[in-house]
């Protein structure tokens, strides 16, 4: 994948804050937006104000995102100076309800943010402040007050996720997968869905190292999936110095070694059904962040390993079946085998990394952070170009 990013991200950046992210959930299922929570690593821990501003700005052009500011230095620091793009900021309640931050507060609808308001005031907060807030973070079972909309947040598990929703959430954050899939009781033998099998027919097929016209005419089985590959390699995230016109095309650019990594792409985020978008999301800003992180491996092939190892991380959830069942008719490499099935080899630390991030648990983050020796800034640097790939790619 092509170093296209903005300058901005291209280098360590807010070393003394931990990114974390998740998706914002509909009723639907599909992707709102992304949740961006910022935790100071240390109570005096100093941000650079204007880094962040630009950090925002590079990964979110368009607004579109809910920021998360943990600790009152950091969200005053956004209230006084947010973002230029439309933002949605997150607001514990007791900050919402104190006077001192009224104007501020009332000066975000003026400028286009909104807010997202944590937890419920002790008291109707005044008008202009109200005015503010269109949705509110409650727990199960709380009502939102008049006027905003209920969101249940650092919600774990699909089931969890439909609780929710049952209990009248008009949105939820958090992920639909909690832990390593489990199969019911007496389930039968996983099947792959067909609108995925041509993809890992042509998988295989490229693994053998077929010839190109045998390659393209498994494709051609569904032509969605070929527009779709091909909408996917003239991406800006991909970089290529030329429009790719064809299979045949792409595969004498890249090569089949490289092509394996799209077509692992193209696996994950090729499900129709609808309840499977958030797994997606998932997915792909996996497989994005452990490339990130690969950046300074020696070896391409160790850098496209680490992609196809966090897009199919998921690959579980999105097929209803252990890897132990999976993986003999999806062919991968065997570092990437390891830290699936075995959750062992070189891969599986970075993995780990990845799941913390998602969790926003610090404690997880810090403990991986020092077994790979990566430092916040390198983390989040990875982190915000990871995201900003992503939403070129959807």
């Amino acid at each position: 994948m092509s170093d296209n990013v903005p300058a901005a991200l291209d280098h360590a950046i807010l070393p003394g804050i931990a990114l974390g992210y998740a998706p914002v959930i509909d009723r639907q299922r599909a992707i709102a937006g992304t949740r961006l929570t910022l935790v100071p690593l240390r109570p005096d821990a100093k941000v650079d104000h204007a880094e962040l501003l630009g950090a925002l700005a590079a990964t979110w052009p368009q607004g579109g995102a809910v920021i998360s500011p943990q600790g009152e230095a950091l969200l005053a620091a956004l209230l006084s100076q947010p973002p230029a793009e439309p933002t949605q900021i997150e607001v514990p309640a007791f900050i919402a309800a104190d006077p001192e931050h009224s104007a501020s507060l009332a000066a975000l609808k003026a400028a286009g943010h909104s807010g997202l308001l944590k937890g419920l005031p002790q008291a109707p907060l005044p008008a202009e402040v109200a005015a503010v807030f269109k949705q509110v973070v409650v727990e199960p079972g709380q009502a939102a007050p008049g006027g905003m909309l209920p969101v249940h947040a650092g919600v774990q598990g699909a089931q969890a996720i439909d609780a929710s929703f049952n209990a009248g959430a008009s949105a939820v954050i958090g992920w639909p997968m909690d832990g390593p899939f489990e199969p019911a009781p007496n389930a039968g033998k996983a099947e792959v869905a067909a609108d995925l099998q041509v993809i890992v027919e042509l998988m295989s097929r490229v693994d053998q190292g077929e010839d190109v016209e045998r390659l393209e005419q498994t494709l051609k089985r569904d032509p969605s999936l070929a527009f779709k590959l091909l909408r996917y390699l003239n991406s800006a995230a991909f970089g290529l110095p030329v429009e790719v016109s064809s299979f045949r095309h792409a595969i004498m650019l890249l090569g089949y070694a490289r092509m394996k990594r799209w077509l692992a792409l193209l696996l994950t985020t090729a499900s129709k059904d609808h309840s499977m978008r958030p797994i997606m999301y998932g997915a792909l800003r996996r497989g994005l962040l452990m490339e990130e992180f690969a950046q300074n491996m020696s070896e391409r092939e160790q850098r496209d390993e680490m992609f196809i190892c966090g897009l199919f991380s998921l690959l579980d959830h999105m097929l209803k079946a252990p890897f132990e069942k999976l993986l003999p008719s999806i062919p991968v490499p065997e570092r990437v085998r390891q830290a699936l099935v075995d959750d062992a080899g070189p891969y599986q630390p970075y993995l780990q990394l990845v799941r913390a991030l998602e969790a926003g648990s610090v404690f997880d983050y810090r403990d991986c952070a020092e077994a790979l020796m990566l430092g916040a800034g390198e983390i989040n640097a990875c982190v915000l170009r990871a995201l900003h790939k992503a939403a070129q790619l959807e």
